[in-house]
Order: structure tokens, then C-alpha cells, then sequence
């Protein structure tokens, strides 16, 4: 079910975060389908942690809709359509050009040598096809974006949304990668130039084309080929 070492999460603070986070990134990346159930024991027993923060991990995940509890055969991944995704990268965007628009004035010369060099990072660790890398300095630019608007509350609503993007998924991907580092420099130079249109226009393409990308995966993955009938046979 997953491919991360026995022991890994259990020399972690917040396990049941974590393990919420792994298993969020396998329905979104469609590893796991609508239908299929998943299994505490089993689960636990690859992650090396016990039940307890994996019972609480799919709590979790109840609550954002992306599993169900069936009485006395437990979680299964719940539906989820293409409209899906694009509500959760559409509401990405739009939380993310608010926070443009407050972080744009306050890009001083300070600032934008800062995001120069987390560019340069990604940029590097694009080059090394280092997909963990990639990982970190994509979340290093958005966050640097967040810190310098002084809206916590609104980054903390995106940073809830972004946790269904499946970030390696991308990383993984050449294509997007170069895609992406043209997208961070034109959202350099709008910040440097006071563009809002520019910056806008760069929030907007890079949900867009995050959501494209994800729905054809999904697609690929079949995540969509039948309505799944939960196996509920196999658990009586």
C-alpha cells in the first residue's frame, strides 16, 4: 500500500497528521479508488505506528469527506468526481490571488531577492530531477508569498485546500517542472512590477493546469471507468 519505510512516521511528531497526510495523497493520486476499503491493521503495519493514530487519521478524514464509515466493516474511500477536483484547485486560486493582492505591496527589494533564491532552489532541485526537493521548494515559494501578505487566516484556509494537491504527483513530472519555473519568474517579475493582471493570470494558469493534469491521472488511473460497489462481501 505504500512504499515509505516501516519506521519512518514512527520517529514523527503528529502521527495521525502524517498518517492523514499519506493517506490523503493516495486517494488523490488514485492509488486507493472510491469503493476500496482501508484497513487500520494493514495500514499501521506499513506506516510502523499503531492503530490509534491511524483510527484517528481517518476521523480525520471523514470529517473532509474523502472516506466513510460503514458500521462494523469500517472506512472506505468515498466518491469523487472530476467537479471535485476543480472546486478544490478553483478555490485554491481564488484564495491564492487575495493573497497576492495584499502581498504585492508589500514586496520590497528585501523580498524579492528572497523569492529569487527559493526559485533558484527549486530551480536546482528541478535540474536534479530531486522530486522531494522540488516538493519543499515549491512549498517554500507559496508559503514566502503567505508570510509576506500578513494573512494568516487566509493562508491557513489555502494551506487546508492545498493538502489534497498530491504534490509529488508533479514533481515527478519534467513537463510540469519547466512549466513551473516559467510560472515562478513571471510571478517574480509581477511582484517586482506591481502587476496585479500578470500575477493573476499566473495564479490562474497554474491551478488550471494543476487541475488538468490531475483529472487526466485520475482518468488514467480508471478512478473513473465504473461506480465501484464497496466489498462489503469480503468483510462479512
Amino acid at each position: 500500500m505504500a512504499d515509505l519505510a516501516p519506521t519512518r512516521l514512527a520517529q514523527r511528531p503528529q502521527l495521525s497528521e502524517e498518517v492523514a497526510d499519506h493517506v490523503r495523497t493516495l486517494i488523490m493520486s488514485g492509488e486507493i479508488r472510491p469503493g476500496d476499503f482501508i484497513r487500520l491493521d494493514e495500514t499501521a503495519a506499513t506506516l510502523g505506528v499503531s492503530v490509534t493514530p491511524v483510527r484517528e487519521a481517518l476521523l480525520t478524514l471523514r470529517g473532509e469527506g474523502l472516506v466513510d464509515l460503514v458500521p462494523r466493516r469500517g472506512y472506505l474511500v468515498s466518491p469523487m468526481s472530476r467537479q471535485d477536483i476543480e472546486d478544490i484547485f478553483w478555490l485554491q486560486a481564488e484564495l491564492s490571488k487575495r493573497i497576492v493582492d495584499r502581498a504585492i505591496t508589500r514586496y520590497d527589494d528585501a523580498a524579492i531577492e528572497a523569492h529569487a533564491r527559493l526559485i533558484d532552489d527549486f530551480e536546482a532541485a528541478s535540474a536534479a530531477g530531486h522530486a522531494d526537493g522540488v516538493v519543499h521548494a515549491q512549498y517554500a515559494i507559496h508559503r514566502f508569498i503567505n508570510r509576506v501578505s500578513r494573512s494568516d487566516k487566509l493562508s491557513r484556509f489555502l494551506s487546508n485546500a492545498a493538502r489534497y494537491m498530491p504534490y509529488r504527483l508533479y514533481a515527478e513530472d519534467p513537463e510540469w517542472r519547466a512549466g513551473a519555473i516559467v510560472d515562478h519568474r513571471r510571478m517574480l517579475q509581477a511582484l517586482r512590477d506591481r502587476d496585479l493582471e500578470t500575477a493573476h493570470d499566473v495564479v490562474d494558469g497554474e491551478f488550471a493546469n494543476g487541475a488538468r493534469l490531475l483529472v487526466a491521472h485520475l482518468e488514467r488511473a480508471g478512478v473513473w471507468d465504473e461506480v465501484r460497489e464497496p466489498e462489503l462481501a469480503a468483510e462479512a
